[in-house]
């Protein structure tokens, strides 16, 4: 089944789907059904997550309509042993974990026939995984819902069966059960797979019955999970209600609306329990109970004050406190990452991470409203724009090692990633600083810092490549590359036509911004990244391009939601087959949060707005932003040729400000003076 998923995954990987393979039903689910006369093959998977568990449900539907599907299930707290020849047992990027089949399931027979479900109608996606099949040929009609368990180690598959005969039909199970050890640094590990299915089951005309399968697993004496299916069913449906509940985009187009609220999903739910606290981990497979510079601290974390999400934000504290106790008085490069809870040896590079690193916690304690959560980042956050100060070469640009590619791809000794990423903290930092009372002398080297430097970026990485005026990635590049939209994402916009030009003509496909177009070395060419693409929608928005960045970001979240690989934006391919990496889900929020609103931070209870209204919308709102220590949503309005913001408080249900405006500079709003 992994061969087929995999082929049909890449299938006219080059070729937009002409039709969507999927419907919108509502804000938070989507559809897919299947005609009974036609052929309508077709596989992919889906990852979700919580505290304790996750899971990747691989599924695939065959010419027929028969469905199958695989569950890997992975319990991220456990750690087993990996045996290698040299240097031995030792712990990396090891989760207890295993794949099920349909084996697992319980048989059902009626009389002396077994079970055998009809082929499938429709499936959903709602933040659970729902199959629906036709009725068999004895009349008992199928439903399967995937889901995991909110806090315990177990993830949940509820089998319901319904009798849609005149008739009553009696059902005779033969149950399933596994159960297997294994060993690792915390003790004894055991996996448990079992159902509550009775042994008889009785329907009457019409009636139905839900029976679930449960994959668990315990660490040492642990009791089993004692989650129910109702009360499983019932965590998972409250989780999804507050994501439902908070930061509500409208806008005329339901596809970015619908991709908006699964996006809150994905980027929520991959919170763990770990030896550091809540911790948000990316997953796809490979990465759970760890943090990194870039996803955590860059990507994801800055996003949560704007949702208002608790568990959010005690998983980016934790994250930043475990960056903030290596830093040092000698100026030694930070770890870039603390994989499986800290347990392997920090990862050698500097990738620029100090510069991730302020640049997201400058933003997310501005974003949070905090004084307290401020200062204790002010100390974590002011050694990160040292470091970067003492790594300046003689150009003024910043030194590393690296980039948030670690090594993939060639990025010199210096690389417009992290000076970008530099020049942003500097800025926020400058804000920072100002909002918390520090000394002038700080407000004022951060300025003075953030000039200079924007004139080196402009000096060392300003080039022509390609024939376009824009920016070279490292001294020597001669391609494009898809990082050459950071300056944009931090307010420099003084190459902005060609680097737009350079986005949208030269690197855009059919699954968004390439890295980079390299005849040089092909295989480069065919790798995307769909955080690339995001982090380009946002700066190409904030540049002012709001129509064509419209339509690239309509085109880019249809294929996401609609088309082959649903429903949420991915990792990357080839490398890791378009995962479902979680943070990614955060930067597309981010591109309307901070992009399409034009909502930057500019002290604790502040912040700019520069809405960007595309021509053909009259309207569009952003609700219950729970941002700089308020709750309030933002209107935004076509007048004619002006637009007209309002700033509605949440908690009175008052308008705290009404501006009419023709937006050719950032309206400030200070919400402690309204």
């Amino acid at each position: 089944m992994k061969k087929l998923l995999k082929l049909l995954l890449l299938v006219n990987l080059t070729v937009l789907a002409q039709e969507n393979q999927w419907q919108i039903v509502s804000k938070t689910e989507i559809a897919r059904s299947f005609d009974e006369n036609s052929n309508q093959a077709y596989a992919d998977n889906i990852e979700m997550a919580g505290k304790r568990v996750a899971a990747i449900i691989s599924y695939e539907i065959d010419s027929v309509g028969n469905l199958s599907v695989e569950r890997q299930v992975f319990f991220p707290q456990l750690h087993p042993f990996i045996k290698e020849s040299d240097p031995g047992w030792h712990i990396y990027r090891s989760y207890l974990k295993d794949t099920h089949t349909d084996a697992i399931l319980p048989r059902f027979f009626i009389g002396n026939k077994q079970f055998a479900p009809g082929t499938l109608k429709k499936m959903t996606i709602n933040g659970t995984l729902h199959f629906e099949h036709r009725p068999s040929k004895s009349g008992i009609l199928l439903e399967r819902r995937f889901l995991p368990s909110m806090n315990e180690r177990l993830f949940l598959e509820e089998l319901k069966l319904t009798n849609s005969t005149n008739n009553p039909i009696t059902l005779n199970t033969k149950n399933t059960r596994f159960e297997y050890g294994d060993q690792g640094a915390e003790g004894d590990f055991n996996t448990i797979v079992t159902t509550d299915a009775p042994l008889t089951i009785h329907l009457k005309a019409g009636e139905s019955v839900s029976v679930s399968v449960k994959i668990m697993a315990t660490l040492n004496n642990e009791k089993l999970p004692s989650g129910s299916l109702q009360e499983t069913i019932s965590n998972r449906n409250s989780f999804l209600k507050s994501m439902s509940g908070a930061l509500q985009l409208e806008t005329p187009n339901p596809v970015l609306n619908t991709l908006f609220e699964f996006s809150k999903i994905r980027a929520s739910e991959s919170i763990y329990e770990s030896k550091l606290g809540l911790i948000h981990s990316p997953g796809g497979g490979r990465y759970y109970v760890g943090i990194w510079a870039n996803d955590q601290a860059e990507y994801v974390s800055p996003f949560f004050p704007y949702l208002g999400y608790g568990i959010g934000h005690e998983s980016a504290l934790n994250m930043y406190r475990a960056f903030a106790k290596e830093i040092n008085p000698e100026y030694s490069k930070l770890p870039y990452a603390f994989e499986v809870e800290g347990l392997p040896p920090p990862g050698p590079l500097d990738r620029g991470d100090a510069a991730m690193i302020a640049y997201g916690a400058s933003q997310y304690a501005l974003a949070t409203g905090d004084a307290t959560i401020a200062e204790e980042l002010w100390p974590l956050i002011s050694w990160c724009l040292e470091y970067n100060k003492r790594q300046l070469n003689r150009a003024g640009v910043v030194r590393s090692e690296s980039d948030e590619m670690e090594g993939r791809i060639e990025t010199g000794t210096a690389n417009l990633s992290t000076s970008s990423l530099y020049y942003g903290a500097l800025r926020h930092a400058h804000d920072l600083a100002t909002s918390l009372g520090k000394p002038k002398s700080v407000i004022t080297r951060y300025r003075k810092q953030a000039k200079t430097l924007k004139k080196a970026i402009e000096n060392y990485f300003g080039a022509t490549a390609e024939g376009l005026d824009t920016y070279r990635y490292y001294d020597g590049h001669k391609y494009l590359r898809h990082w050459i939209c950071l300056p944009l994402v931090v307010g420099i916009h003084d190459r902005k036509d060609d680097t737009i030009t350079a986005l949208f003509d030269r690197l855009w496909t059919e699954n968004g911004v390439h890295v980079e177009k390299n005849s040089d070395n092909p295989s480069i060419s065919q790798i995307f990244w769909d955080r690339g693409t995001l982090y380009a929608l946002r700066g190409t928005f904030l540049a002012g391009a709001t129509d064509v960045s419209l339509e690239k970001l309509e085109q880019f979240s249809k294929e996401r939601l609609l088309g082959k690989r649903v429903p949420y934006v991915v990792e990357a391919y080839p490398e890791g087959n378009m995962a479902h990496l979680s943070a990614e889900s955060g930067l597309y929020c981010r591109v309307f949060i901070e992009g399409l609103f034009g909502i930057n931070p500019t002290g604790l209870h502040s912040f700019s707005v520069m809405p960007n209204l595309p021509k053909k919308w009259g309207k569009m709102a952003l609700r219950k932003i729970k941002a700089f220590g308020e709750d309030f949503d933002i209107e935004v309005v076509r007048q004619e040729r002006l637009t007209k913001i309002k700033i509605i408080d949440n908690a009175s249900g008052k308008t705290i400000l009404e501006n009419v405006s023709d937006l050719k500079e950032p309206i400030n709003i200070n919400l402690s003076k309204i």
